[in-house]
């Protein structure tokens, strides 16, 4: 069946009216979504602070990441996000005055702890537009809540790969940080790797404990950690 230019155009037209339409539709389902669950941005719970072990990322997922995982880069734990959470479940994708995109100069000053442009876009998206805090605000805050951690020795080193069960990296973590509890703390993992350390913290970034966050940590009997380079 041949198309003459005139039906060409109405077919483009009628195909962007579709998509502008299915647009609009999940932005609305997705503020229903909100608006049923009382999401307001700044009402939460608390925060979680997950920690990633680089190394595992960027064998498991971060091939494409030159500035995270490039040849020479050797990142260890670094944060993935600052979360804010309710008792059971969490808010995410809410309403915000402030730009969905992250501009370089807000965001490239904290690549040292969030090394990825796309990485901190979508934290800020995700979870930062909850927290009723401006993107600076917000970023100044994940910074801090980085600071409040202090990683042990043995697992920061990354100079050599580490089997360890989940109970045991756990314990290192509370045994270095004074007031952090084991109801408090959660390990994920990617197959037999360590994933993620997930910390529970105040809205003033004190440690508290969590029972969700703590029944979703792996439960396989030991993971390693990949060296870092």
């Amino acid at each position: 069946m041949a198309f003459t230019p005139r039906a060409t155009v109405s077919l483009l037209a009628a195909a962007l009216t579709v998509l502008v339409t299915l647009n609009s539709t999940a932005a609305f389902s997705q503020q229903r979504t909100q608006e049923r669950r009382g999401e307001r941005a700044g009402e939460f719970d608390f925060y979680v602070l997950s920690l990633s072990w680089s190394p595992t990322f960027c064998a498991t997922q971060g091939s494409g990441n030159r500035d995270q995982c490039g040849t020479d880069k050797n990142f260890r734990f670094v944060v993935h996000g600052l979360w804010p959470q309710y008792e059971k479940g969490y808010p995410d994708f809410c309403s915000s005055g402030e730009p969905a995109r992250v501009p370089n100069n807000v965001g490239r000053p904290f690549m040292d702890i969030m090394p990825s442009m796309g990485l901190i876009g979508h934290q800020w998206r995700k979870h930062g537009s909850c927290t009723g805090l401006s993107q600076r605000e917000y970023l100044a805050k994940t910074r801090e809540a980085f600071n409040r951690i202090r990683i042990p020795d043995d697992l920061a080193s990354g100079r050599a790969a580490l089997t360890l069960s989940t109970d045991a990296i756990e314990e290192k973590f509370v045994a270095a940080n004074p007031g952090m509890s084991r109801r408090g703390i959660a390990t994920s993992c990617e197959g037999r790797r360590l994933e993620e350390v997930r910390i529970c913290l105040t809205k003033d970034l004190r440690f508290r404990d969590c029972a969700e966050v703590d029944r979703s940590g792996c439960r396989i009997s030991s993971v390693t950690m990949p060296p870092a380079r």
